[in-house]
C-alpha cells in the first residue's frame, strides 16, 4: 500500500470545506503557480523539455482561468461579471498565442493582471473578515462572486 500524500490530503480537504470567496482565491494562486512554471520553460536548454513545461504550464493556467470564467454568475453580477467574463476570454486568448510560439511577453502580461486580480480579491476577503489561506504570493483577484 502506498501511502498518502499528506499535502495533497490537506489540500483535498481544504477545497471542500473552504467557503466560495477563498476557492476563488485559491483559484488565482493556482493559475499564478502555473505560470510560473511554465515562465520556468524558458530557462530549460533542452527544447522537449521547455516546450513541454511551457505548454503544460500555460494549458493549467487555462483550466482554471475557464473555471473562474465559468463560475461567474452572470444574472447578479451585472457589467462587473461581463467585464470579468471578457477579462478571462482575453486572457486566455494571450495564453493560446503564447504557448503556440512560445514566446513569454504573453504569459507575463497575464501574470500581471491576475496578481493584480489576485491581491484585489484577498483585500476584499480580508477586509469582509474572512481568513486567507497561507500562500507566498499577494493577495487581490476579482470580485467577490456575484
Amino acid at each position: 500500500m502506498v501511502p498518502r500524500n499528506p499535502w495533497e490530503s490537506y489540500r483535498r480537504v481544504a477545497t471542500q470545506t473552504a467557503p466560495p470567496g477563498q476557492l476563488i482565491l485559491m483559484l488565482y494562486d493556482g493559475a499564478l503557480r502555473a505560470l510560473d512554471q511554465a515562465l520556468r520553460g524558458f530557462a530549460s536548454d533542452d527544447p522537449a523539455t521547455a516546450n513541454a513545461t511551457i505548454h503544460n504550464g500555460t494549458q493549467k493556467a487555462v483550466d482554471i482561468i475557464r473555471e473562474l470564467n465559468f463560475s461567474l454568475n452572470m444574472e447578479r453580477g451585472g457589467e462587473f461579471a461581463a467585464t470579468l467574463r471578457r477579462l478571462y476570454d482575453y486572457f486566455e486568448r494571450r495564453l493560446f498565442e503564447s504557448n503556440l510560439r512560445k514566446e513569454r511577453s504573453g504569459i507575463e502580461e497575464v501574470q500581471r493582471h491576475l496578481q493584480t486580480l489576485r491581491d484585489a480579491w484577498a483585500t476584499m476577503l480580508a477586509q469582509q473578515g474572512g481568513a486567507l489561506p497561507a500562500e507566498p504570493r499577494p493577495a487581490f483577484a476579482a470580485a467577490p462572486p456575484a
